[in-house]
């Protein structure tokens, strides 16, 4: 007999043989997969966070720590849980720290494309006239949005900061405007801008509070900025002008990551202090110190109090295989569980050995299943209360099998044997 025909006779028998089995298995019910949902010790291998889910703290507002600053505050920059408040909504005059709005409205246009780097910025006439710290722009020059967020982040520079306002709006009132609106944005109820570099101006207050809530804002979502922030030395105009940070922070605290002093005559000494040491990143602002040296140490102070007191405990971290499991029903058997986002938690050290977890599943994993679709999520708990919780998903998706897709793959598993 021809072996083709011997083939095709094989290849029919096959053909019937699997509908047939596909149809008594269509007919059976779902298996059931189970995965135990006992609490067990939290893994110590897991990685870094970006969910960060508030824990109970005693948040000390009885300025124990003996500050001499008009205001103050200490927050987790991730999660913006307050660690430590003095008078932190006492609406006070912030100097040159206004300019972290200001930055922060940059940021956000270069993300969005509006601006680049390497776009050329010119000096305008009010920006020329600009007193206070300045890298005394002149109105024929030219500088980049990298050197104008440089000058500003390292010495801020008044000029550079109207240069930019003009650059971006219009003029220093459309900009000011912006910065207000976005302000209400984040919820700065004690923030009202009169100008956009901080010089004193009657009306021109904001608090503590807000201060931590714009910084951290900047910092969580335009890390880039750090590339600036955290200069020592550096400068400009080809190596003429030189810049040195008036953070002394930046060079003195070990994970100083920035972010911008502030001082007049009426404001004092202002700063909004920024640091992060094993996945801990603190918000420390301090407010009308009555030296420049007060204000250096009391935001040192209040960093160490986190530091000493609290760690950033992670959770999960997105993308984690968890195990792989049966699909009933697919074209595939079986698929990776993994966790759909980071999940981390701040608390107070030693607490991470009371950590616990919980892993629910969906009794049955069913085709069809989709790429990200949650099958069940893992919880994290301390002293049974929930602290954070992150999803499992399928990490790829699986058709169901069909009389239709089971016939397309034998035909082509039977062509290619006829090709043979």
């Amino acid at each position: 007999m021809d072996k083709k025909i011997v083939i095709k006779l094989i290849s029919s028998v096959l053909i019937f043989l699997t509908i047939f089995t596909f149809s008594v298995v269509l007919a059976i019910d779902d298996s059931i997969y189970v995965w135990s949902n006992n609490s067990e010790p939290i893994s110590k291998e897991t990685s870094a966070s970006l969910d960060r889910e508030k824990v109970e703290s005693e948040i000390n507002t009885e300025n124990s720590l003996k500050l001499e600053s008009g205001g103050a505050i200490l927050i987790e920059q991730q999660s913006g849980q307050v660690l430590y408040e003095h008078n932190a909504h006492e609406q006070l005059r912030p100097a040159s720290v206004t300019k972290v709005m200001s930055i922060l409205l940059i940021m956000e246009a270069l993300d969005s494309g509006q601006i680049s780097l390497t776009d050329k910025v010119p000096c305008t006439e009010d920006a020329a006239d600009m007193g206070g710290s300045q890298i005394w722009l002149d109105v024929k020059e030219e500088l980049t949005v990298d050197e104008m967020l440089k000058a500003i982040c390292v010495v801020s520079a008044n000029d550079c900061t109207v240069a930019m306002a003009d650059f971006l709006c219009g003029s220093q009132e459309a900009f000011v405007e912006k910065m207000n609106v976005r302000a209400k944005e984040l919820g700065m109820n004690d923030t009202t801008f009169k100008n956009c570099h901080g010089i004193d101006e009657d009306g021109h207050i904001t608090s503590p509070y807000d201060i931590a809530l714009m910084s951290r804002e900047l910092m969580n979502n335009h890390p880039n900025i750090m590339k600036y922030t955290t200069i020592w030395m550096d400068s400009l105009r080809d190596g003429k002008s030189e810049l040195v940070n008036t953070n002394k922070l930046i060079r003195n605290y070990k994970g100083a990551t920035g972010l911008k002093t502030g001082s007049t005559s009426v404001a004092l000494y202002n700063l909004s202090a920024t640091a992060t040491r094993d996945d801990l990143s603190l918000i420390a602002v301090i407010m009308k110190a009555p030296t420049t040296k007060v204000r250096f140490a009391e935001a040192q102070k209040l960093l160490d109090y986190g530091f000493s007191n609290y760690e950033y405990k992670v959770l999960a971290k997105k993308g984690t295989k968890l195990k792989t499991v049966d699909v009933t029903k697919g074209v595939k058997e079986s698929t990776d569980l993994i966790l759909e986002n980071d999940a981390g938690v701040l608390i107070k050290k030693g607490q991470d050995k009371e950590i616990e977890q919980t892993i629910n599943l969906d009794d049955n994993i069913t085709a069809p299943i989709y790429e990200n679709q949650k099958l069940g999520d893992m919880v994290f708990y301390l002293e049974g209360e929930e602290i954070g919780r992150t999803n499992i998903v399928a990490s790829t998706t699986i058709d169901k099998k069909t009389f239709s897709n089971i016939f397309s793959s034998l035909c082509k598993n039977w062509f290619c044997l006829l090709r043979e």
